[in-house]
């Protein structure tokens, strides 16, 4: 029988509109490109897991965290599902580097037009307009 659900928490992070993006290895989705992000701690808000991530990850410190929406994500293959929250950062500070070296294998900024592949998951879901409110997260909208 699957586990229930967990929460993940990713984060959109920007710089002269092009996305932040790490290389996922050793962990869920290894092989695929995705935005810093995790689980979501007990006890923890959505905008302080998102900060407690992107630091850990890429040693930037973020802050102005907003939530802008959800993504509903069942990995059939692993039998995991994942309600992720997805949030943006309005500022951060500092040059990414590879914070967890055993959870990634690079990192990147891409331009929206041209994002490596392939993407994790949740990532697509939201590209693709597969997240809850549909109309808040066009993809016209994220890099805004």
């Amino acid at each position: 029988m699957p586990d229930m659900p967990k929460v993940g928490v990713a984060v959109l992070i920007v710089k002269d509109d092009q996305l932040l993006l790490l290389k996922r290895s050793g962990v869920h989705g290894a092989g695929t490109w995705s935005t810093p992000g995790g689980h979501l701690e007990f006890g923890e808000s959505p905008e302080e897991c998102a900060a407690r991530e992107a630091r850990e990850e890429t040693s930037l410190t973020v802050c102005d965290v907003q939530y802008i929406g959800l993504t509903n994500d069942v990995f059939l293959p692993s039998a995991k599902h994942y309600i992720t929250i997805w949030t943006k950062v309005l500022h951060f500070v500092g040059e990414p580097r590879i914070g967890a070296p055993e959870e990634m294998s690079g990192i990147g900024w891409f331009p929206w037009t041209a994002l490596p592949q392939p993407l994790f998951l949740p990532l697509q879901h939201l590209l693709d307009g597969c997240c809850y409110p549909v109309d808040a997260l066009g993809y016209h909208k994220l890099h805004k």
